[in-house]
């Protein structure tokens, strides 16, 4: 029987993303989770949203990696967002979906990014970096609503 080897490029554990349909998604900011977080910003709510839970993952750190995770990220946030005609995304750094966590630096320039590129289309907030905050989430019923992806 052959031995079948796989490439390192499928040992590689992708960025993960969970995606909410959200009809409204509010946080309040609780506590500081880094040194560098800023001052206490306010709370914040938004209507009729992409809610975007990020993880960047250590791998994603390589340069090749980094673009493709970002190039499948974007299509799969406007995806969801045209689906329902959303014009508004949130992007929150949840380092809770993985077990192979990128830096904090990394996790903050990957959502930067993101941010920035969808700004052109969208309205873009992202939930404080470096807090821990409450949530108030309300999420529509349809399969689509509620999405997990591993890019």
């Amino acid at each position: 029987m052959p031995v079948i080897l796989t490439s390192p490029d499928s040992w590689h554990v992708p960025v993960k993303i969970l995606t909410f349909l959200a009809s409204s998604f509010a946080w309040r900011p609780h506590s500081r989770t880094l040194s560098d977080g800023a001052s206490e910003p306010p709370p914040q709510r938004v209507g009729d949203a992409v809610v975007v839970f990020f993880q960047a993952e250590q791998d994603d750190e390589d340069p090749d990696r980094r673009k493709r995770a970002l190039r499948h990220a974007l299509k799969h946030i406007k995806w969801l967002a045209n689906k329902r005609g959303y014009r508004n995304i949130v992007l929150h750094s949840f380092g809770h979906l993985g077990s192979s966590k990128a830096s904090s630096e990394f996790a903050r320039a990957f959502q930067d990014e993101v941010a920035e590129r969808l700004g052109s289309t969208y309205e873009v907030a992202c939930t404080p970096f470096g807090w821990s905050c409450s949530w108030d989430l309300s999420v529509e019923g349809d399969t689509l609503a509620k999405v997990w992806k591993e890019i």
